[in-house]
Parts: structure tokens; sequence; C-alpha cells
């Protein structure tokens, strides 16, 4: 069963690259594209294998922490220390994780932690590792892909197979609950075979979800008190395919486009009802970005290489995370 197990994530995965995959050169995709010369790398412990996917920034420390798709191992850095790498914090196959896709880090020091093709949810706390809660939607088609955490404490789920956004909160007790928070049949988010909503952020305010349908490049508007659902029309550049991660600081949405490996930068209406492209970066270091984190003035680019996952292909090793300059600090 193990076997299995791992051949279905690898091989949902290996949909997901292929569906997300462009296979002519980057050209210029937007505006003002340009290089990074000033990446700081991290690297994995030599020889794991790893093919990363999600990152998180814990808001209350310096530490960082990745999952890895191959086995569901947590690591974790410091932002301040790029020579020392990623080390194991949790280690693979406890609590059932057999895979970790999506992450981030509550204000409370709760790191949450998605499980794609498992259908799992889970919860643990940074400071001892301990698991808090653990939730599965109970879906047989299903990817839980990404989270995003809003003011209320409340975290939103992204599934990339079946039309739902999910929510994880606390009650008046304290006590964390699941619900299918929104169904997505009968909206804007039109879902075909394959992937489909990928990244996912919250307005500082925590009134708007900001979602990306990886397939067609389409950013959507949830709003969480009335669950209205709304593309967001988008000016200049090219559509957003392969868009996976993405990152919201204001009014600018950041988005990471996996086979591209380039980072779109999106300036958004006040109102969060329309955008206009207005930069994108590569560099060197990246390889197949999946997702993306804000530490201070830099971004935590995750480098998945799944284009390099399957039979007969070989990753390089070590697996790294890119540190850049955010693009008003370069």
């Amino acid at each position: 069963m193990r076997y299995q197990f791992f051949s279905r994530v690898a091989a949902a995965l290996a949909v997901l690259a292929v569906m997300l995959g462009v296979t002519s050169a980057v050209q210029a995709q937007s505006p003002q594209q340009t290089g990074v010369q000033r990446a700081q790398v991290f690297n994995f412990p030599a020889g794991a294998t790893v093919f990363p996917e999600g990152v998180a920034k814990d808001p209350n420390s310096n530490f960082f922490y990745v999952g890895a798709t191959a086995d569901g191992t947590i690591y974790r850095g410091d932002v301040r220390q790029p020579n020392r790498g990623l080390t194991v914090f949790l280690p693979g196959g406890a609590d059932g994780r057999t895979t970790a896709i999506g992450l981030k880090v509550d204000n409370r020091g709760y790191l949450w932690v998605s499980g794609g093709a498992t259908g799992n949810i889970w919860m643990y706390d940074t400071r001892n590792g301990r698991l808090l809660s653990q939730f599965n939607n109970g879906i047989s088609n299903t990817f839980i892909n990404d989270v995003t955490i809003t003011p209320d404490g409340a975290a939103y789920f992204t599934d990339s197979r079946t039309p739902i956004i999910y929510r994880v909160a606390p009650n008046a007790q304290g006590i964390f609950t699941f619900e299918y928070w929104r169904d997505l049949n009968g909206t804007a988010i039109q879902y075909a075979p394959g992937f489909n909503l990928n990244g996912i952020a919250n307005t500082a305010d925590g009134a708007y979800l900001v979602v990306i349908k990886s397939d067609t490049g389409q950013l959507f508007r949830i709003a969480t008190a009335s669950k209205d659902v709304a593309e967001i029309p988008l000016a200049g550049g090219d559509k957003l395919t392969a868009g996976d991660g993405i990152l919201l600081d204001g009014q600018t949405l950041h988005v990471a486009r996996n086979s591209l490996n380039l980072i779109v930068q999106v300036r958004l209406a006040s109102d969060f009802a329309s955008g206009q492209q207005v930069g994108s970066f590569t560099d060197p270091s990246f390889g197949y970005t999946t997702t993306i984190a804000q530490a201070g003035d830099r971004l935590l680019v995750v480098n998945s290489q799944f284009n390099n996952r399957g039979p007969g292909l070989q990753p390089t090793q070590p697996f790294t995370v890119s540190s850049v300059p955010l693009p008003s600090a370069r």
C-alpha cells in the first residue's frame, strides 16, 4: 500500500507538471522583465529526494519551512543563514504525512500543511513540532493544494481537482473545525479535467481571497463575507498560465509561473476587482519555481524541479530554495 500511495502522488504531480509545462523558450512575458543577480541559495541535505513545493515564513521568527512532495518531510531554515541550509523539522511519514504541498505559518506559530491527493490537512506547533489537529476531506478525486490564513485565524485551502474551497477555523471554544466552505460549481470559476485552482492569498483585512487558476491563467476574487466570486480582469502582459504560488503584498500580487521560472508582478486596484501586470523577473538559480514567501525585503522561491521528476529523469542535487530581493528592493 505504501508503494501504491507514492506512485499515486507521483503520478498526480507528473500530470501537474505536464499540464502546466510550456515547451517554448521563455520570451518577454510582461513589462520590465529583468534578471536578478543577488540570489542567495539554501540547500537541502545532499542526496535527499525532496521535490519541494510549499514554503512558509514564520511571521514571528527568522525561520521558514518547506515541504517535500516526495515523502512529506518538513524542512526548516533560517533566513539569516543561507550557508547553513535546511534541516529536518518533521520527518516524512509521521501522522500519515506522506507528502506535503502548500504550507503557511500563522501568528500563533501554527504550521498548516496541505496534503495534496491524500485529502489531509495537518496543523503543527512550530515550537515543539507537536501535531495539534488533523482533518481529511473524504473526497477521492482531490488535491488539496495551497493555503492562506486570514486575520481572524481561519485557514482557507484550494483543491486543484474538486471545485471547493475548504475552511478550517476555531469556534467559540477555540476548537478548530473543518468545513466545505465554498462550492464553486455555478460560479465564474469553471473547473476542467486536470489541475485548476492553485495558489491562494488574502487581503490584509481578510475581506477577500485571491486565487489563481493554473490551466487558464485567470485570477479570481472571493469575498469572505458573502462568498461572492468574480474574475479579476488583467491588463498588460500574457495570461498567467502555469501560475502556481502567489503572494499578496498590499496591492501588489506576485505570481510564480512555475515552468517558466518567472515571478510576475500584478498591481491590483484598491478594491481588488481588476489589475495590471507591471513587471516580471527570473534568476539563474530558479528551477521550476512553485511557491514564494516574503522574508523582509526578499522573496523565498522554491525550486521544485518537477520537470526532472519521472522515469529516466534525474534531478540536480542538492535541491534548493532561492532568496532574491523583492522588485522594489532591487
